[in-house]
């Protein structure tokens, strides 16, 4: 053979693509996953068998209990047991209106459904940022919407208020523009309060009185089940932030001390304060501090409450990712010439919320699970209607059925929160992965 044949036999280049190969099975899918994460090691191993066999004993007795021999069509706890041994759920669907509604009347269980339904609506441009802008403005009208739903009474007080946000938003901007936004901000919240203690009552019952457009009137204590707690539970999380993030933002501000004071006295006593406490100051002492016939919703003495409690530790969680912010970041922004509110704004803040989005939803769902403490103070969340259902005849002598059932909606929620926040962590993680 000569040179140029056998150079030919060994220098050999392809003239098309090569198939790709599927990667050895012991490296990708379940297989490979199993063995790094349970059984890389004999220790491993072991302690995966040994979990394996304990799991196992445990769905053993509790499926069965749960699913095929449990009851979820009966009269009583009595029928329950005739039918079979296993749990009985059926207290769940008997009582399924009273756990979610409360007392609400039932011919009027539309308006809590709308609204619940029109809240994932206002909240869908806060959550994706893939749909119009222009749906903030239902976002903004939202909370008067539900509250005219919920409560009822004449269309006329949420027409107002709405009235006086707009107008406050005006006094911000006439004020600001001569002065500056600090004073604007305070003339805004000046005007809120005055209009809303002199004028609103009056005005709004002239107007009912003279017009009697509305919804029929649901007073408060006909509220309860998960009704009153998803009204406390997101109505706190939605005012606890931005409240979070003013007091963080005053406790770091070294130019006004008296402001900065005045932060850290309220989120020092705050966290130093359990909450039950601070509901029965909200259900019984506050009343002592108002003037004689003043009427103030226990519902939104506990909803003022809760959110302050949950604002105070929403402003350490802030103030936490504000620290941990470079200095140069802060420079940055001196150097293009922005203010204070534009630094913050446009830089500071944007960085410091997606740094806190782990220590927020911690909080918004620590904030969730602890509106069960309502029930402590007249209220009757979930919790709370559990024990008028066990007192009844019917159902004396259920145990872990309605816990079971209440754990479980609250799990999937709290569950669901925690899941978006990864997702919501992934989709701004602007970080070089190898």
């Amino acid at each position: 053979m000569s040179d140029t044949q056998s150079k030919n036999s060994l220098l050999y280049v392809s003239t098309k693509d090569l198939p790709e190969l599927p990667a050895p099975v012991n490296t990708t899918g379940p297989v490979a996953w199993m063995r790094q994460n349970l059984f890389a090691s004999v220790r491993d191993t072991v302690l995966t068998v040994l979990f394996a066999i304990l799991v196992i004993a445990i769905l053993y007795k509790l499926i069965p209990w749960m699913l095929t021999d449990a009851v979820f069509f009966a009269d009583s706890i009595r029928n329950c047991r005739e039918i079979d041994t296993g749990a009985c759920f059926a207290v769940v669907t008997s009582r399924f209106n009273q756990l979610i509604f409360g007392f609400y009347p039932p011919e009027l269980y539309w308006r809590p459904i709308l609204a619940f339904l029109l809240m994932f609506v206002a909240f869908a441009p806060l959550l994706h940022d893939n749909l119009p802008r222009k749906l903030l403005w239902f976002t903004g009208v939202f909370p008067l919407l539900a509250y005219f739903l919920l409560w009822g009474g004449a269309i006329w007080g949420p027409l107002l208020i709405l009235a006086m946000v707009t107008a406050a938003v005006f006094v911000f901007s006439l004020v600001s523009k001569p002065l500056n936004s600090t004073l604007g901000l305070l003339a805004a919240i000046a005007f809120c309060l005055m209009y809303y203690i002199f004028l609103h009552d009056s005005i709004s019952g002239a107007l009912a009185s003279a017009m009697p457009i509305g919804l029929e009137f649901v007073e408060s204590a006909k509220f309860g089940g998960f009704l009153i707690t998803f009204v406390i539970g997101v109505t706190g999380i939605v005012a606890s932030l931005p409240l979070g993030i003013v007091l963080a933002l005053g406790r770091k501000s070294d130019n006004m001390p008296v402001v900065k004071m005045l932060c850290v006295g309220f989120i020092e006593f705050i966290r130093g304060v359990p909450l039950i406490t601070l509901l029965f100051v909200a259900s019984t002492l506050l009343n002592y501090f108002l003037p004689p016939g003043t009427t103030f919703d226990l519902i939104l003495r506990v909803i003022i409450m809760v959110t302050l409690f949950a604002a105070a530790y929403m402003a350490e969680v802030v103030r936490g990712g504000l620290a941990a912010l470079p200095r140069g970041q802060y420079e940055a922004a001196d150097a293009l010439g922005l203010n204070y509110w534009q630094a913050t704004r446009l830089i500071i803040l944007p960085q410091a919320l997606k740094i806190s989005i782990p220590g927020i939803v911690n909080t918004f769902i620590g904030l969730f699970k602890d509106t069960v403490l309502v029930s402590i103070v007249g209220i009757l969340d979930p919790v709370g209607i559990m024990q008028p259902i066990r007192s009844t005849s019917e159902w004396n002598g259920i145990i872990w059925e309605l816990p079971i059932f209440i754990g479980l909606v609250f799990f999937i929620f709290c569950f669901t929160m925690s899941r978006y926040s990864m997702y919501f962590e992934r989709k701004l993680d602007t970080g070089h992965r190898s």
